[in-house]
């Protein structure tokens, strides 16, 4: 009778090791680093309400900027716009998504954005509908952008309105720029012309 307990015993123990090394090797499967993400597997809305494919993007540099129209940092829309219009011929796109996320200084609706950037700035970039930049609503293209398990590059936080992510040729992120730094700063600037 001994024995036969003695054997049980074994036979759980070893058991028991198995499975413990059988889980640690899945762990490991399942902690391996992720291979580094682009923009182009996102797909968002403009704000005609048409889809708009990211990868449309490809080879391009783009910079990202959540935009409001009734901000201090509003008048960066006419900066915006000429660095757009003076480097876009160079493989150069700026992309806007209005969020109003920071003291409800967005809160028209995409028609109400859209006539306001094009009667007040020319805005001619592409613009996208409304979302959210930040908190638990926050839209996944910008979880992607603030992530460093999703870009690969830094943790960061939408501070305010108008900062800007600046996107190299392969679609990863590169660079981010607080709101207060001007779109025509010679960092944005040297960072597009290299």
């Amino acid at each position: 009778m001994k024995k036969l307990i003695g054997l049980l015993c074994a036979s759980l123990l070893l058991s028991c090791q198995n499975q413990a090394q059988n889980k640690t090797a899945v762990e490991t499967k399942t902690t391996t680093p992720m291979e580094k993400q682009n923009i182009y597997q996102f797909k968002v809305t403009d704000i005609s309400g048409n889809e708009f494919d990211m990868a449309s993007l490809k080879g391009k540099k783009v910079m990202i900027v959540n935009t409001a129209s009734k901000c201090g940092l509003t008048p960066q829309y006419k900066e915006l716009e000429a660095l757009y219009k003076q480097y876009k011929d160079q493989n150069f796109v700026v992309v806007g998504f209005p969020a109003n996320n920071f003291a409800s200084q967005e809160p028209g609706t995409d028609k109400e954005i859209a006539s306001f950037c094009q009667l007040n700035y020319g805005v001619s970039f592409p613009m996208m509908s409304k979302v959210s930049v930040k908190g638990t609503d926050m839209c996944a293209l910008y979880q992607f952008l603030t992530q460093k398990a999703k870009n690969g590059l830094q943790d960061s936080e939408v501070e305010w309105n108008f900062q800007k992510y600046l996107i190299n040729a392969q679609g990863e992120l590169e660079k981010v720029i607080k709101p207060q730094v001007l779109p025509s700063d010679s960092s944005v600037v040297e960072w597009i012309k290299k």
